[in-house]
């Protein structure tokens, strides 16, 4: 009998030996050598497969969709975390309910399985040993040659990634909040911010309406202070006029101590008044410098024969030295410096000398007043420029100012562009210089004769006739009275066309015309002197008294060559007008 493997084979089929290419036993002794390493190579290839899905960083698995494992790598177990593949297989035996978290994700997952026959890196939740989640990514592909739901599957951890997904999700939500409570902050900081815009708008307009009221309670003060002033000045200027008369008159002792305390009463009023006047106008900036060219020497010696006699009454050596010097200033404020300096110089030295000098310096003119008085302590100069302040206290005898003398200095100092520097010593006395810039200087011209005042004062201006014209009749007697106690016949008229009725009734003509500034009608002192000049036909030297302080009248009376004398009226400055005006003739 043949051996079945001798037999022909059946129809349809092969044998394992016609597949490989054996067909008889004396080709398979042929090629067994062959056999061998085709079966060696396939064991190898076996192996590393084996390796591959034994060491795989990702779960590799076999299994039966209505069932449990057939196989599964390390890998896999890990992630479900069970020890080995063994105990996995051993407890699953359901996919559905025991590896799944979701029984429903598993169905839908199993029925585009079988519809489509793979599905890859399908993200789900498997259950772990402990029952809690993990995040994975699935691919699975169908195997119907091994049984209607068979399966074969990759799975990947993606813990980490959904944690960092969660919780990029998490800071774009906090984001967002933040952004929303930022929104919302910035919302409210804007609407705040229009409120306190509006707020300050508001405040704004009423900044603006409180400047507007306070600028014209400014004007109205600056009115009423001007109207004030000449209101209060004219009394005082009167008592003034009267005391100055009875002082040139012989009284017995008593009353002539009367006289000289009530004297220095109304000059202390005169200067507080026309010092709180001049503070005010400085303080608002109302007071704007006249430029003028100002014979400075012939400003010193004016200056100089207004303190002689207060310096011989005093018993005090009064001296002045000066040199030729032009400068561009506003000839009224730095007289008004100089006689405050002086002022001071004299009220607080009661013995010894003062001095008031010209010097040049490169660049510059230096004016200098000097004192041998009580000095000042060093580390007082800086207060003496400050309003009220006394250089002496109370009770230390002398006539007190009001403390604003100095004040005024410093302010106007700084109004004519000039610097100021003080040296004392306790005892010893003090030392005031006034620095004038070169560009405000001007070469020297020739001056004028002076005038030897000394020797019309010892006239007594010899009778000389002076009309005065003002609409004050207190006024006008006691400028009569004292004028008549200096030796002067006086013609008085309170207002021009009263001086012209009466000069035309006779022959005799003045020397000099004192006329105050406002007349009655409307009328000036200086269209009253035009007038006067023009009937007689003659260009009487002449001068106004007023208590406008103001840039433009200075600015029209000089156009006009009509010096002017403000008021409160002081002998010694009145005596030195007059002299002037007559020496003129």
């Amino acid at each position: 009998m043949k051996k079945p493997s001798d037999e022909q084979p059946q129809a349809g089929g092969y044998g394992i030996g016609e597949l490989l290419g054996f067909g008889s036993q004396s080709v398979r002794k042929n090629y067994y050598p062959a056999l061998q390493d085709r079966i060696e190579e396939l064991e190898q290839e076996r192996n590393r497969y084996k390796w591959l899905f034994e060491n795989a960083l990702h779960g590799v698995f076999q299994g039966n969709l209505r069932a449990g494992f057939l196989a599964c790598n390390p890998a896999m177990a890990k992630i479900c975390g069970y020890e080995n593949p063994e105990d996995l297989q051993q407890r699953v035996i359901r996919l559905r309910e025991q590896l799944f978290c979701s029984a429903s994700e598993f169905d839908t997952l199993r029925q585009e399985l079988l519809d489509h026959g793979s599905l890859s890196a399908r993200e789900t939740r498997l259950r772990r040993a402990d029952s809690t989640p993990v995040h994975v990514a699935i691919t699975l592909l169908r195997r119907p040659d091994l049984g209607p739901e068979v399966v074969e599957a990759f799975v990947a951890d993606i813990s980490e990634r959904v944690q960092s997904r969660e919780k990029l999700v998490q800071l774009n939500a906090d984001l967002e909040r933040r952004v929303d409570e930022r929104t919302a902050a910035l919302q409210q900081a804007n609407a705040g911010l229009h409120y306190q815009i509006e707020e300050r708008e508001k405040a704004e307009r009423g900044l603006v309406v409180a400047v507007k009221a306070a600028q014209d309670a400014n004007r109205s003060k600056d009115k009423y202070l001007a109207a004030a002033s000449h209101d209060l000045l004219q009394p005082l200027n009167a008592a003034r006029l009267m005391i100055s008369a009875l002082q040139e008159s012989q009284l017995p002792s008593e009353e002539s101590r009367m006289v000289q305390q009530v004297h220095r009463a109304l000059e202390g009023a005169e200067d507080l008044l026309a010092d709180l006047l001049d503070i005010s106008k400085l303080d608002q900036q109302a007071m704007v410098p006249d430029w003028v060219v100002t014979d400075v020497a012939a400003l010193v010696e004016g200056l100089g024969e207004e303190f002689e006699a207060i310096a011989s009454n005093a018993g005090l050596d009064f001296r002045i030295r000066k040199i030729p010097a032009m400068v561009k200033t506003d000839q009224r404020m730095l007289t008004r410096v100089l006689r405050n300096l002086l002022s001071n110089a004299f009220r607080y030295t009661p013995k010894g000398r003062i001095l008031l000098a010209l010097r040049s310096r490169p660049n510059a003119l230096r004016i200098e007043v000097w004192d041998t008085g009580v000095g000042i302590e060093e580390s007082k100069l800086e207060e003496i420029f400050t309003e009220f302040h006394q250089l002496l206290p109370q009770g230390t005898g002398g006539r007190q100012g009001a403390g604003l003398g100095l004040a005024i200095v410093d302010r106007m100092v700084r109004v004519l562009e000039c610097k100021m520097d003080v040296v004392s010593r306790p005892g010893r006395g003090s030392r005031f210089a006034l620095t004038l810039p070169m560009e405000k200087m001007y070469e020297p011209q020739l001056s004028k004769p002076s005038i030897n005042t000394a020797q019309i004062f010892a006239k007594g201006f010899a009778g000389a006739k002076i009309l005065v014209i003002d609409n004050d009749l207190s006024v006008l007697e006691s400028m009569k009275l004292l004028l008549e106690r200096w030796g002067c016949s006086v013609i008085t008229a309170p207002g021009g066309e009263a001086a012209i009725a009466y000069l035309e009734q006779t022959d005799e003509h003045p020397v000099a015309i004192l006329a105050d500034y406002h007349l009655d009608y409307d009328q000036v002192g200086s269209e009253a002197i035009h007038a006067i000049r023009k009937m007689l036909g003659q260009d009487i030297p002449a001068a106004l008294i007023t208590a406008d302080h103001s840039v433009e009248t200075r600015q029209q009376m000089r156009s006009q060559n009509l010096p002017i004398l403000n008021k409160p009226v002081k002998p010694n400055r009145l005596r030195a007008l007059l002299t002037s005006l007559i020496a003129s003739v």
